[in-house]
C-alpha cells in the first residue's frame, strides 16, 4: 500500500452549523469561496466538477450527514484525494475541520498546495457566512 499524507484545518467560526452548511452545500455560496462548480444537491453519487482559468476537478459525493459531515472525491491532474468537511458544535459557535486526504509522499507540489489553499479557503468560507442572512 502507497504511504500518504493528509491536510487538516480547522476553524472555529462564530456562526451556526446551518450557516456554514449552507455555504458548503449550495452552489452559488460555493463559488464565493471555493470555486465555479455545477453542484446540485449534497446527495452520495452525485458527480460534480470545480472549475477554473487553470482546470478543472472532479468530484462525487461520497458521504453527507447533514449538518455535520459532507465527503467527496477530489480528482485532479492524476491526483485523487477525498476532502471531508465536519461540523461541530463549540464554545463559540461551529468547529469546521477539513481533512483532503491521499496526497502520496512523491505528490510535494500538490500537498503542499493544499496546506497553503485550505486556511485561504476557509478564511473566505467565513465572509461568505458572515455575509449570510438568519
Amino acid at each position: 500500500m502507497t504511504e500518504t499524507r493528509t491536510v487538516t484545518v480547522e476553524r472555529d467560526i462564530p456562526y451556526p452549523a446551518e450557516k456554514i452548511w449552507r455555504a458548503l452545500t449550495q452552489p452559488h455560496l460555493m463559488e464565493e469561496w471555493l470555486m465555479k462548480n455545477d453542484f446540485k444537491t449534497p446527495t452520495v453519487g452525485q458527480k460534480f466538477s470545480f472549475t477554473e482559468d487553470w482546470g478543472s476537478i472532479d468530484c462525487e459525493v461520497v458521504e453527507v450527514e447533514p449538518r455535520k459531515t459532507l465527503s467527496y472525491k477530489w480528482v485532479a491532474f492524476g491526483l485523487e484525494s477525498v476532502v471531508t468537511f465536519t461540523l461541530a458544535k463549540s464554545g463559540t459557535g461551529t468547529l469546521l475541520r477539513v481533512e483532503q486526504e491521499g496526497f502520496p509522499v512523491d505528490q510535494q507540489q500538490a500537498y503542499r498546495g493544499a496546506q497553503q489553499a485550505w486556511p485561504e479557503f476557509l478564511a473566505k468560507l467565513e465572509q461568505v457566512v458572515s455575509r449570510q442572512t438568519a
